[in-house]
C-alpha cells in the first residue's frame, strides 16, 4: 500500500484512495494558505498600480505636461507597471496606468497625458 500524508501536516492518511488531508481544519488550512499567497502577488502588483497612477495624477494637476523619467522614478514610478499600452498611426507608444499616461520623448523627457474619452478597447494591447 501506498505511504500517503495530508498536504497540511504530513500525517499517514487513512481512507479513501483519493484524500488529500486528514481532517477538515488541515483542509480549510492549506487552501488558505494558497488563496493568502496567490492575492499577496495581487496587491502587490496593485499598489505598485495605484501609486504609479498617483503620481502621474497629481504632476498633471499640478499643469505638468512634461517631466523627465529620473522625476518620476525619484518619486517612485515604476516603468515596469502599466495598465495597457496605445501605439498611435505615427507608432508612438502610449503608457497607461489606468485613464493617466505617458509617451517617450528624446533626451529622457516624457510627455504625461490623461485619457479623455472611453478607449476602443480593441485598439488597446495589454
Amino acid at each position: 500500500m501506498e505511504n500517503r500524508k495530508c498536504l497540511e501536516c504530513y500525517e499517514q492518511l487513512r481512507g479513501r484512495a483519493d484524500q488529500k488531508f486528514c481532517s477538515d481544519q488541515c483542509r480549510s488550512a492549506y487552501n488558505n494558505k494558497q488563496y493568502i499567497e496567490s492575492h499577496n502577488v495581487i496587491n502587490s502588483v496593485n499598489r505598485i498600480l495605484k501609486k504609479n497612477y498617483f503620481i502621474l495624477s497629481a504632476l498633471l494637476s499640478e499643469g505638468k505636461v512634461t517631466t523627465s523619467k529620473s522625476d518620476l522614478q525619484k518619486k517612485g514610478y515604476r516603468f515596469d507597471y502599466f495598465t495597457c499600452t496605445s501605439k498611435t498611426k505615427s507608432n508612438r507608444i502610449y503608457y497607461y496606468c489606468y485613464d493617466q499616461g505617458y509617451r517617450e520623448n528624446e533626451n529622457n523627457k516624457v510627455t504625461l497625458v490623461k485619457q479623455t474619452q472611453k478607449a476602443n478597447i480593441s485598439e488597446m494591447s495589454h
